[in-house]
């Protein structure tokens, strides 16, 4: 199940990252401090999301 949540995590964590870069140029916060901290948070965050979605593809 790890391999399936590494993998997982390369998609769902550029998608995380880029939605917190929006929203971080939604903000006003654009400077490349900012910008690299948002992408750090979403990609992260991806962490326990691929987990919970490799776990909810390996029940059925």
């Amino acid at each position: 199940m790890l391999r399936l949540a590494t993998i997982l995590h390369i998609f769902i964590g550029s998608t995380c990252a880029g939605v917190a870069v929006i929203a971080a140029l939604v903000a006003g916060m654009n400077t490349g401090l900012g910008l690299f901290g948002a992408a750090l948070i979403g990609f992260l965050v991806a962490f326990p999301v691929s987990w919970k979605v490799a776990q909810a593809l390996y029940a059925r």
